[in-house]
């Protein structure tokens, strides 16, 4: 009997401590919508290589294939701010990830995915829930120093991943522990993607990674957001691994005046321009060219270089980026002569249709000369931009947005041939110098630059 009574006493005591912690526990009230019905890959599509997707018990199962690149289960939605959860089991020898705010684009490395990556990485780095940025810049946010994360990842063994994507700032979680929180402002939306990465001759065919309990949440994001510990990585006007292993270097520290100088000054424009929260911008004046701070020149000369500059336009705005300047050419009015990678509002500015030749005053057009792609991956005035140059032994390429949009032989004879038709014509030797210098453009009008940065292939001193 007495056996009898502490037993019931027992059984009642785990009922009731069952009770207050299931009472205690906070209830998830989050409106997720499931991006995987459990039963087939409706709502999703594959991009890139043919490996395997099926579904099993479930699960989504990727495959591994020879032969192949990178293969990508892409949700047929594109998704801005977002919070997304799911489980995920990685054979040890697989590398793989989940992209989010990813795309693909007939343009763009004929359509290759690229975007945001949460790493899944079995291998004794140990990088799991770090940020790569796919076909494009490389590591964002490494988990070397953050060993709690990198303990953290179950090998042979269900994983738990939390992403969340609000604004300019990516966070992460791996089993509950904070693993990267990354503010980067390059993609504001895109799809979602299940990766399976390619596998060298020597790897064993049919490995698999397998995911579960997919789901996202859209709906007031910011209320359901967790605070993380972890100090952010800003990327703005910083170098990214990649970038410091390639030679490239900050033409704008994002903070001084520092290796500018007015082009017709021996310093930097006392007014005109403004440096504020890591970005710099010429004012506007009314329109007019060089006539308030003027343009700013680097102090040093470039030669062979790759330059990279993300530009912001407000309506109907007009202004360059300039290389191979000669500040010397023109004294008189005006802006400094060089050869210009054109900034420009073509549906507000009247120079988008003037030029001497059609269209070649519009935006990353070489200005008066060649026009860009019509094709161009332009973003909404008031939306970041980013323009790259490439010019090495005299061939010389313009893009916009990670896409080529022109190129053309710096003294070639339609070079030359262009130039003579143009109103540069009265300039000797207009865009021949074997060096020069990089120029920021005062035009009269509100444009903002930052993440300024160059690979010198040869840079001499002025």
């Amino acid at each position: 009997m007495k056996n009898s009574i502490f037993f019931n006493r027992i059984l009642l005591l785990c009922v009731v401590s069952l009770f207050f912690n299931c009472k205690n526990e906070p209830k998830d009230d989050a409106p997720w919508i499931s991006l995987f019905d459990g039963e087939t890959l409706n709502g999703w599509s594959q991009k890139g290589g043919i490996a395997k997707y099926t579904v099993r018990d479930g699960a989504i199962v990727g495959s591994t294939v020879h032969d192949t690149p990178n293969s990508f289960l892409t949700s047929d939605k594109m998704y801005g701010d977002f919070i997304l959860e799911l489980d995920y089991k990685v054979d040890s020898s697989m590398n793989s990830g989940i992209q989010i705010r990813s795309n693909s684009f007939p343009n763009y490395k004929d359509g290759r995915v690229h975007g945001y990556q949460v790493e899944i990485d079995p291998s004794e780095r140990a990088w799991s829930g770090g940020i790569y940025d796919e076909s494009r810049r490389g590591w964002l946010n490494p988990l070397d120093g953050n060993p709690a994360a990198q303990k953290a990842f179950k090998q042979n063994d269900w994983n738990h991943y939390r992403i969340e994507a609000i604004g300019d700032t990516l966070k992460t979680w791996i089993n509950n522990v904070p693993a990267a929180y990354l503010i980067d402002g390059k993609t504001g939306s895109g799809f979602i993607c299940l990766q399976v990465h390619e596998i060298h001759a020597d790897k064993k065919e049919g490995t698999e990674i397998i995911w579960k309990n997919v789901k996202i949440l859209t709906d007031s994001v910011s209320k359901y957001s967790r605070k993380s510990p972890i100090q952010p990585i800003n990327t703005k006007n910083q170098l990214t691994i990649d970038e410091k292993k390639k030679g490239w270097k900050l033409l704008w520290d994002g903070e001084t005046t520092d290796g500018w100088r007015g082009a017709k000054l021996d310093k930097f424009p006392e007014t005109g321009w403004k440096i504020e929260d890591g970005i710099l911008s010429v004012l506007a004046s009314g329109g007019g060219e060089s006539t308030a701070g003027g343009d700013i020149v680097t102090n040093e000369l470039y030669a062979d270089f790759e330059l990279t500059v993300d530009f912001k336009l407000t309506p109907g705005a007009n202004s360059g980026i300039k290389y191979y300047v000669d500040t010397e050419l023109n004294k008189g009015d005006g802006s400094s002569i060089g050869l210009e990678y054109q900034l420009l509002d073509d549906a507000l500015h009247p120079d988008a249709k003037l030029g001497n030749h059609d269209g070649s005053r519009t935006v990353a057009s070489l200005y008066d000369l060649i026009q860009a792609d019509t094709n161009k991956p332009i973003h909404p005035i008031g939306e970041w931009n980013t323009a790259y140059i490439i010019s090495k032994d005299n061939h010389v390429e313009h893009w916009l947005n990670d896409v080529k949009v022109l190129e053309y032989e710096r003294n070639s004879e339609e070079y030359l041939k262009l130039v003579s038709e143009s109103k540069y014509e009265k300039w000797p030797n207009f865009g021949a110098l074997e060096k020069g210098q990089i120029l920021l453009q005062d035009h009269g009008d509100l444009v903002s630059f930052k993440n300024v940065k160059i690979r010198p292939i040869n840079t001499i001193n002025e």
